[in-house]
């Protein structure tokens, strides 16, 4: 007669606890703790300084500044021209491409700039955590993805269609 085996087939593990001293269940733990998680997403090769989120998100904080500066723009033009002046003229000197180099760069301006700065960053990040849309983003992005590899596809068939039928 075969015998039962009375250990989990997946992980050789005995299915019957017997008892083990306070060590034993420390020593366990500690590897339990330390196995890395399986993960079941793509590996994406060529991004050993940060993950592509990492890179998406520097990209957005940059355009986030973007969007500061036309805010404090629209803001100052109505109550503080020689404010939106002197920030309009600073901009076309300085390049918004790198958010934060350009409020380095404002803030070292003049202590008027300086104020202009630490309002743009204020704006900045009131509106990434409040005003922005996270979800419609999101949404969006699968939205224009799937739309532009159905267009893509659908241009390319059409293409190599019309070439076949040529021959």
């Amino acid at each position: 007669m075969e015998s039962l085996s009375l250990a989990n087939p997946i992980t050789r593990t005995p299915l019957l606890k017997t008892p083990h001293t306070r060590q034993h269940h420390q020593r366990r733990d500690r590897f339990l703790v330390l196995r890395p998680p399986r993960c079941q997403k793509m590996f994406v090769p060529g991004f050993a300084e940060a993950s592509p989120e990492a890179k998406a998100a520097r990209h957005l904080q940059n355009f986030f500044t973007f969007v500061a500066v036309r805010i404090v723009l629209a803001q100052l033009e109505s109550y503080n021209p020689d404010a939106y002046k002197e920030l309009m003229e600073f901009i076309s000197r300085n390049s918004l491409n790198d958010g934060d180099k350009f409020c380095r760069t404002l803030m070292r301006e003049s202590p008027r700039h300086k104020s202009l700065a630490l309002r743009i960053l204020e704006v900045r990040s009131a509106y990434s955590k409040r005003d922005f849309e996270w979800d419609n983003l999101q949404k969006l992005a699968f939205k224009m993805v799937d739309e532009s590899n159905t267009s893509l596809m659908r241009d390319y068939v059409l293409e190599t269609s019309h070439l076949e039928k040529e021959k």
